[in-house]
Parts: structure tokens; C-alpha cells; sequence
């Protein structure tokens, strides 16, 4: 009796690659091997994605859009501040993250340059920053009379080397149930807002831009 030939769609190509990282810890040496060791066509592989990098990438954009998705499912969402809000989203996406632990850790640590890591995440730092904005309330707009550009861009660009941060604590943290990045998570939002709400949002952009050259001029 003949079997029948299971589909190949976006999601199961994502799901064949993060099983063949976890089971081989490297990544496969060519999208003809890959799609030949899971029995379907290389030409079906193309129809999806362009390289194996970008399954990567996508696989870091199906969490972060996931968390998204999940959270604006709670009615009471949206009468959330925007504090909260932030809290919601890093509590979920780390839970997701958690859930995927081993292959995430592999994934990040692949490289020595951390540059190229973080490359992984070029999709994320998209979708992050879409999602910041939108939760910047009129509340906070309104506390300053003439809330710019550059001081949306202020809050977008603090905001991510947060991430940053808090997944580099996530990622070295050994605690049970990976307690300490839920304080983490909990002190770094309270203190980021608490600088929101002390410092200019200009002052914190230039203070940014200041350590960022400091650290370039001394690599």
C-alpha cells in the first residue's frame, strides 16, 4: 500500500531544521542533503526560503510573533499601561524561549563573533521595535509637549539593548525555572521607565550614542 506523501509547508521545513540542529548539533552542509535526509525536493525548499540562514532567522521571528499573538489574546490587554504591557511580553517570550532552550543556546553560541549571532536576530529587532511603538500610549506622548521622532526613536533603540540584555542574562542564567531573569525582567523594566519618567528622552539618546562611541573607539 502506498503511503501518503506528507505536504511540505513553511512550518514543517522550520520544524525538520530545528530537530536536525538538536539531533546533529551543526547545520546541515547543504539544502540538498537537508531536503534529500527529510524526502522532499531541494526545489520545495526554495519555494519557502532563499538560504538556511534564513530559516534561522525566521525560526527567531515565529517566536517573537507568536509571544505577540498570545498576549493581544487577553481581553484585559488592552487596558493595560505601557509598563505592563512590556512586562507581558518579556514574561511570554522568555516562556517561549524556555520551551525551546536547547536550540536556542546552540543556536547563539554557534559563532565566537557574536555580530553574526545576532544577525539571527535581524527579524526580531524588526518586529520588537514595531511592537514598542505600538504600545507607546498617549499617556506617555503627552508628557512631553513635543514628542518627536527622535524621541520615539529614543525609546525604540533603549528598548532593544534591554532585549539584548535581558537575553544575555537569560541565556547564562542556571536558576530554577530561570527565577532570576523573571527579577531581571521585572528591575530592568521598572528602572528603564524609571528613566523615562526622570530624563529627557533626547538626553537618553545622546547618552546612548555616547557609550556606543566609547566602546567602538576602544575596540
Amino acid at each position: 500500500m502506498a503511503t501518503k506523501k506528507t505536504t511540505i509547508t513553511r512550518d514543517k521545513i522550520v520544524s525538520m531544521y530545528m530537530t536536525y540542529r538538536l539531533e546533529n548539533t551543526t547545520r546541515p552542509k547543504s539544502v540538498y542533503l537537508f531536503a534529500k535526509e527529510n524526502g522532499f525536493d531541494e526545489a520545495v525548499f526554495y519555494s519557502f526560503f532563499g538560504t538556511l540562514e534564513s530559516v534561522e532567522k525566521e525560526i527567531y521571528k515565529i517566536f517573537i510573533e507568536k509571544t505577540i499573538a498570545m498576549i493581544q489574546k487577553d481581553p484585559a490587554y488592552e487596558n493595560y499601561d505601557m509598563k505592563s504591557k512590556m512586562l507581558t511580553f518579556y514574561f511570554t517570550f522568555f516562556e517561549i524561549l524556555s520551551a525551546n532552550r536547547s536550540y536556542v543556546l546552540l543556536s547563539l553560541s554557534e559563532n565566537k563573533n557574536q555580530l553574526k549571532n545576532l544577525m539571527l536576530l535581524s527579524g526580531v529587532r524588526t518586529e520588537f521595535k514595531n511592537y514598542v511603538v505600538d504600545i507607546i500610549t498617549d499617556e506617555v506622548r503627552t508628557q512631553y509637549d513635543k514628542f518627536q521622532n527622535f524621541q520615539e526613536k529614543a525609546i525604540k533603540e533603549s528598548s532593544w539593548l534591554q532585549f539584548l540584555l535581558i537575553l544575555k542574562f537569560w541565556i547564562d542564567d542556571d536558576s530554577p525555572a530561570f527565577e532570576k531573569t523573571d527579577l531581571f525582567i521585572e528591575k530592568s523594566v521598572k528602572a528603564v521607565f524609571e528613566v523615562f519618567n526622570i530624563i529627557p528622552l533626547e538626553s537618553v539618546l545622546d547618552l546612548g550614542k555616547f557609550l556606543y562611541k566609547e566602546k567602538t573607539q576602544k575596540n
